[in-house]
């Protein structure tokens, strides 16, 4: 089992940063901890973790409820 590296950055850049320090040191997995209930700012964040991760990696959205959404 693959531990997911937790992202609670709020703006787009900053999520896009660690997430590459995180790649850099081996990670493949990450879990955005969600800031603005699902809505636009969490999906741009989304897709800044995901561009930055790579097309290996897995990015989910963790939801208040703890239901994971996968990155499209």
């Amino acid at each position: 089992m693959t531990v997911a590296a937790p992202i609670t950055a709020v703006h787009p850049q900053d999520v896009a940063r660690e997430v590459e320090r995180q790649v850099a040191l081996g990670c493949r997995s990450f879990v955005l901890h969600e800031v603005a209930g699902g809505g636009m700012l969490d999906q741009e964040r989304l897709g800044a973790a995901r561009y930055a991760a790579g097309l290996h990696a897995e990015v989910e959205l963790e939801s208040s409820s703890d239901v994971r959404v996968p990155a499209r």
